[in-house]
């Protein structure tokens, strides 16, 4: 039996013995669905931008405000998204139906609702959510793809901004206490596929009192907290292998 095999094993216990589990997650949930990560040597920030700025830059709210055509633009391209739930989503709607599961996730691409999960703190915003900034009108994503331009609400003409969370713009204070209240009361925390880079998501993971904590990443990953469990390997195919 391999190491992997043993850490499975491991994994299904802690799980099967745990009362509350919070799932926090990044943006490595999501590359088995073809969703570009962000910080990755293959991942958005790391790509030759076709603007005239990165990307990274593009997704601040200064640049929002200032070049609001061009940020839709890509955010169009590179931010709506028709991929699919894959094996690490689908896993956890499925613990979800008999274990008590919370699922903080840094994402914005609703996948884990996809999937069926139900108690999903959405850290970012979600890109199926948009307000026109003037009267408050919700417009789904395919309104915002498939519009010419800036996508203007077609009651008032006021811009339609997504409800994601831009850097320069504070995490949403209801979202960011409701996971907080949660990793508190849990006596499991999963952090997989995150870097633990973007503030002030990844000071969340202090509010854990447990003694369990798994850590599952494809890349070798150190953190200030004493792990119980770490698996190196894609989130989906470690959760195939847990029914």
């Amino acid at each position: 039996m391999d190491d992997i095999e043993n850490q499975i094993i491991e994994l299904k216990k802690i799980i099967k013995k745990a009362k509350k589990i919070v799932f926090f997650g990044g943006a490595g949930v999501s590359t088995e669905s073809g969703i570009l990560d962000f910080r990755s040597k293959d991942g958005l920030y790391n790509l030759k931008s076709k603007y005239d700025e990165p990307y990274e830059v593009m997704l601040s709210h200064s640049y929002y405000e200032e070049n609001t055509k061009t940020f839709f633009e890509f955010y169009k391209e590179f931010m709506i998204t028709s991929a699919q739930p894959n094996e690490a989503h689908k896993y956890l709607a499925y613990l979800e139906k008999s274990k008590d599961l919370t699922i903080i996730t840094q994402n914005i691409d609703g996948l884990h609702q996809e999937a069926g999960s139900k108690n999903v703190i959405e850290l970012h915003g979600s890109i199926k959510r948009n307000y026109c900034t003037k009267c408050g009108a919700f417009y789904d994503e395919n309104y915002i793809k498939n519009s010419k331009g800036i996508p203007l609400c077609n009651k008032c003409k006021g811009i339609i901004k997504p409800d994601v969370t831009l850097y320069e713009e504070p995490v949403n204070e209801y979202a960011f206490l409701k996971a907080r209240f949660a990793i508190e009361q849990a006596d499991l925390l999963i952090i997989a596929g995150t870097s633990l880079n973007v503030y002030p998501a990844n000071s969340l993971i202090y509010y854990f009192y447990g003694d369990n904590i798994v850590l599952i990443n494809n890349d070798d990953q150190i953190i200030n907290r004493k792990i119980k469990l770490f698996i190196k390997g894609k989130v989906g195919e470690i959760f195939k292998k847990l029914y």
